[in-house]
Protein backbone atom coordinates (compact mmCIF):
# COMPACT_ATOMS: atom_id res chain seq x y z
CA UNK A 1 0.00 0.00 0.00
CA UNK A 2 2.75 2.72 0.91
CA UNK A 3 4.18 1.85 -2.74
CA UNK A 4 0.85 3.00 -4.16
CA UNK A 5 0.60 5.88 -1.78
CA UNK A 6 4.04 6.87 -3.09
CA UNK A 7 3.14 6.62 -7.17
CA UNK A 8 -0.08 8.79 -6.06
CA UNK A 9 1.46 11.19 -4.33
CA UNK A 10 4.42 11.66 -7.44
CA UNK A 11 2.20 11.62 -10.12
CA UNK A 12 -0.52 14.03 -8.44
CA UNK A 13 2.33 16.81 -8.52
CA UNK A 14 3.30 15.95 -11.93
CA UNK A 15 -0.33 16.42 -13.03
CA UNK A 16 -0.93 19.68 -10.77
CA UNK A 17 2.15 20.96 -12.00
CA UNK A 18 1.85 20.67 -15.87
CA UNK A 19 -2.20 22.10 -15.20
CA UNK A 20 -0.82 25.41 -12.92
CA UNK A 21 1.95 26.39 -14.96
CA UNK A 22 0.60 25.62 -18.65
CA UNK A 23 -3.53 27.37 -17.59
CA UNK A 24 -1.94 29.97 -16.46
CA UNK A 25 0.40 30.44 -19.66
CA UNK A 26 3.69 31.06 -18.35
CA UNK A 27 6.06 31.90 -20.40
CA UNK A 28 7.13 28.81 -22.99
CA UNK A 29 10.03 28.43 -21.05
CA UNK A 30 8.70 27.68 -17.79
CA UNK A 31 6.65 24.89 -17.98
CA UNK A 32 8.86 22.21 -19.37
CA UNK A 33 11.49 23.23 -16.75
CA UNK A 34 8.83 23.04 -13.77
CA UNK A 35 7.76 19.59 -14.86
CA UNK A 36 11.01 18.44 -15.33
CA UNK A 37 11.89 19.48 -12.19
CA UNK A 38 9.00 18.39 -10.35
CA UNK A 39 9.68 14.99 -11.63
CA UNK A 40 13.10 14.94 -10.55
CA UNK A 41 12.28 15.85 -6.83
CA UNK A 42 9.43 13.42 -6.64
CA UNK A 43 11.93 10.92 -8.03
CA UNK A 44 14.44 11.76 -5.51
CA UNK A 45 11.29 11.68 -2.52
CA UNK A 46 9.79 8.36 -3.48
CA UNK A 47 12.24 6.41 -5.42
CA UNK A 48 13.62 4.02 -3.12
CA UNK A 49 9.74 2.78 -2.01
CA UNK A 50 7.99 2.36 -5.20
CA UNK A 51 10.67 3.26 -7.93
CA UNK A 52 9.64 6.86 -8.69
CA UNK A 53 7.62 5.51 -11.93
CA UNK A 54 4.39 8.24 -11.77
CA UNK A 55 3.09 6.70 -15.43
CA UNK A 56 1.81 3.90 -16.86
CA UNK A 57 4.37 3.56 -19.84
CA UNK A 58 7.18 3.73 -17.30
CA UNK A 59 5.63 1.11 -14.96
CA UNK A 60 5.20 -1.20 -18.28
CA UNK A 61 8.82 -0.47 -19.16
CA UNK A 62 10.21 -1.58 -15.62
CA UNK A 63 7.86 -5.02 -15.66
CA UNK A 64 8.99 -5.88 -18.65
CA UNK A 65 12.75 -5.51 -18.06
CA UNK A 66 11.97 -7.58 -14.81
CA UNK A 67 12.01 -5.07 -12.04
CA UNK A 68 8.27 -4.45 -11.50
CA UNK A 69 6.33 -7.90 -9.77
CA UNK A 70 3.27 -8.77 -11.94
CA UNK A 71 0.88 -7.87 -9.05
CA UNK A 72 2.05 -4.14 -8.72
CA UNK A 73 1.57 -3.25 -12.54
CA UNK A 74 -2.42 -2.68 -12.50
CA UNK A 75 -2.00 -0.90 -8.59
CA UNK A 76 0.45 0.86 -9.75
CA UNK A 77 -1.30 2.44 -12.95
CA UNK A 78 -4.25 2.69 -10.79
CA UNK A 79 -2.73 5.10 -8.92
CA UNK A 80 -1.33 6.92 -11.08
CA UNK A 81 -4.26 7.16 -13.11
CA UNK A 82 -6.46 7.81 -9.82
CA UNK A 83 -4.31 11.08 -8.96
CA UNK A 84 -3.93 12.43 -12.52
CA UNK A 85 -7.61 12.81 -11.91
CA UNK A 86 -7.38 14.26 -8.56
CA UNK A 87 -4.88 16.52 -9.35
CA UNK A 88 -6.90 17.38 -12.74
CA UNK A 89 -10.00 18.38 -10.41
CA UNK A 90 -7.54 20.49 -8.10
CA UNK A 91 -5.86 22.24 -11.29
CA UNK A 92 -9.58 23.36 -12.06
CA UNK A 93 -10.00 24.70 -8.65
CA UNK A 94 -6.80 26.49 -8.52
CA UNK A 95 -6.11 27.71 -12.28
CA UNK A 96 -9.70 26.69 -13.90
CA UNK A 97 -9.68 25.60 -17.59
CA UNK A 98 -7.24 25.29 -20.23
CA UNK A 99 -7.74 25.65 -23.86
CA UNK A 100 -7.50 22.29 -25.90
CA UNK A 101 -4.09 21.77 -28.28
CA UNK A 102 -5.59 20.60 -31.61
CA UNK A 103 -3.55 17.99 -32.89
CA UNK A 104 -3.43 18.32 -36.53
CA UNK A 105 -0.87 15.46 -37.47
CA UNK A 106 -2.00 12.64 -36.39
CA UNK A 107 1.03 10.43 -37.38
CA UNK A 108 3.57 12.75 -36.20
CA UNK A 109 2.36 13.29 -32.81
CA UNK A 110 2.52 9.52 -32.79
CA UNK A 111 6.08 9.19 -33.77
CA UNK A 112 6.58 12.11 -31.26
CA UNK A 113 4.93 10.72 -28.54
CA UNK A 114 6.26 7.09 -29.48
CA UNK A 115 10.20 8.19 -29.55
CA UNK A 116 10.31 10.12 -25.98
CA UNK A 117 8.41 8.02 -23.74
CA UNK A 118 10.79 5.31 -25.45
CA UNK A 119 13.92 7.37 -24.36
CA UNK A 120 12.32 8.41 -20.64
CA UNK A 121 11.39 4.57 -20.41
CA UNK A 122 15.28 3.95 -21.63
CA UNK A 123 16.66 6.31 -19.49
CA UNK A 124 14.40 4.72 -16.14
CA UNK A 125 15.91 1.28 -17.01
CA UNK A 126 19.47 2.07 -17.24
CA UNK A 127 19.84 4.82 -14.53
CA UNK A 128 17.05 3.84 -11.87
CA UNK A 129 17.11 -0.17 -12.23
CA UNK A 130 20.62 -1.55 -14.03
CA UNK A 131 23.32 -3.29 -11.88
CA UNK A 132 25.86 -1.17 -13.45
CA UNK A 133 24.48 1.98 -12.51
CA UNK A 134 23.36 0.60 -9.08
CA UNK A 135 23.38 3.06 -6.09
CA UNK A 136 24.15 6.18 -8.29
CA UNK A 137 23.01 9.76 -7.54
CA UNK A 138 21.71 10.84 -10.62
CA UNK A 139 18.71 8.66 -11.65
CA UNK A 140 16.13 11.13 -10.36
CA UNK A 141 18.22 14.02 -12.61
CA UNK A 142 18.49 12.10 -15.69
CA UNK A 143 14.97 10.89 -15.64
CA UNK A 144 13.39 14.58 -15.18
CA UNK A 145 15.97 16.22 -17.76
CA UNK A 146 14.40 13.89 -20.11
CA UNK A 147 10.53 14.35 -19.72
CA UNK A 148 11.84 18.25 -19.94
CA UNK A 149 13.91 17.71 -23.03
CA UNK A 150 11.43 15.94 -25.13
CA UNK A 151 8.69 18.55 -23.99
CA UNK A 152 10.97 21.13 -25.34
CA UNK A 153 11.39 19.21 -28.64
CA UNK A 154 7.54 17.95 -29.56
CA UNK A 155 5.81 20.10 -27.24
CA UNK A 156 4.03 21.84 -29.79
CA UNK A 157 3.59 18.53 -32.00
CA UNK A 158 1.78 15.91 -29.34
CA UNK A 159 1.36 18.23 -26.14
CA UNK A 160 4.31 16.50 -25.07
CA UNK A 161 2.78 13.78 -22.24
CA UNK A 162 5.21 10.44 -22.48
CA UNK A 163 2.53 9.30 -19.91
CA UNK A 164 -1.37 7.71 -20.41
CA UNK A 165 -1.81 9.26 -16.71
CA UNK A 166 -0.98 12.61 -17.83
CA UNK A 167 -3.22 12.81 -20.83
CA UNK A 168 -6.00 11.68 -18.89
CA UNK A 169 -5.35 14.37 -16.42
CA UNK A 170 -4.87 17.10 -19.40
CA UNK A 171 -7.66 15.93 -21.03
CA UNK A 172 -9.80 16.97 -17.99
CA UNK A 173 -8.26 20.23 -17.52
CA UNK A 174 -8.73 21.11 -21.37
CA UNK A 175 -5.39 20.84 -22.02
CA UNK A 176 -5.73 18.25 -24.33
CA UNK A 177 -9.21 17.00 -26.81
CA UNK A 178 -10.55 13.54 -25.25
CA UNK A 179 -10.63 12.22 -28.94
CA UNK A 180 -7.20 12.49 -28.76
CA UNK A 181 -6.35 10.25 -26.09
CA UNK A 182 -5.79 7.36 -28.09
CA UNK A 183 -2.98 8.41 -29.35
CA UNK A 184 -0.80 9.03 -26.20
CA UNK A 185 -2.25 5.65 -24.69
CA UNK A 186 -1.62 3.66 -27.72
CA UNK A 187 2.12 5.41 -28.18
CA UNK A 188 3.38 5.79 -24.89
CA UNK A 189 2.64 2.28 -23.76
CA UNK A 190 4.17 1.41 -26.92
CA UNK A 191 7.45 3.29 -26.33
CA UNK A 192 7.81 1.83 -22.41
CA UNK A 193 6.90 -1.66 -23.86
CA UNK A 194 9.77 -1.21 -26.37
CA UNK A 195 12.63 0.38 -23.99
CA UNK A 196 11.98 -2.67 -21.15
CA UNK A 197 12.21 -4.84 -24.43
CA UNK A 198 15.47 -3.22 -25.92
CA UNK A 199 16.89 -2.97 -22.21
CA UNK A 200 16.51 -7.03 -22.17
CA UNK A 201 18.16 -7.63 -25.33
CA UNK A 202 21.11 -5.19 -24.76
CA UNK A 203 21.62 -6.65 -21.18
CA UNK A 204 20.39 -10.19 -20.80
CA UNK A 205 22.49 -10.87 -18.23
CA UNK A 206 21.05 -7.85 -16.09
CA UNK A 207 18.14 -9.76 -14.25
Amino acid sequence: MKKYLVEFIGTFFLVLTIGCTVISREPGMIPPLAIGAMLMVMIFAGGHVSGGHFNPAVTLAVFLRGRCAKKDVLPYMAAQVGAAIVAAIVVGFIAGAGSPMEITNVPAALLAEFLFTFALGYVVVNVATAKGTSGNSFYGLAIGMTVMAGAFAVGRISGGAFNPAVAIGAAMMKLLNFQDIWIHVVADLAGGAAAGSVFKFINPEDR
